[in-house]
């Protein structure tokens, strides 16, 4: 991550924590850090082992409800599991995932046409759709090499 693009990050970081009535704690800096840091998509096992480095007397719950209130407050998202561990992602442009299914890496990437989607009518008047993202899943060129 560029130096600036960190910096921004770390701008709305401390304003989503101010808003949220949070405070901006060195623990909190510490994991959101080795987040943005992350392009794995890691885990709550993962991430905690990187913030241990880091803050050696660091609990895995707090570690876990800190990954999880910044859910809540918009500055990471819940990958879906896939029968896993949840992943947590920093990312919070609009994006899509490839998954492969061979090493479980997830990948983003963007992709205008699946930004601008057509929500189709009937789910429309039944759902009030908050996020689109498309997932795809393969094998990766890891793998497949």
């Amino acid at each position: 991550m560029e130096k600036i693009e960190h910096e921004r990050a770390m701008d709305s970081f401390r304003s989503a924590c101010k808003a949220a009535g949070l405070k901006v704690t060195p623990q909190r800096t510490i994991i959101y850090n080795e987040l943005i840091a992350s392009t794995d998509h890691p885990s709550i096992d993962n991430l905690y082992r990187r913030v241990r480095k880091l803050l050696p007397n660091i609990s895995f719950d707090t570690v876990y409800r800190t990954v999880l209130t910044f859910s809540q407050i918009g500055i990471a998202s819940i990958v879906d599991g896939y029968g896993g561990s949840k992943r947590f992602d920093p990312n919070m442009k609009p994006h899509h995932h490839f998954r492969c299914i061979n090493c479980q890496s997830i990948i983003d990437f963007y992709h205008d046409e699946y930004d601008n989607m057509e929500i189709p009518p009937d789910i429309r008047e039944r759902f009030t759709v908050l996020n689109k993202r498309v997932q795809l899943e393969g094998i990766c060129e890891r793998c497949v090499s």
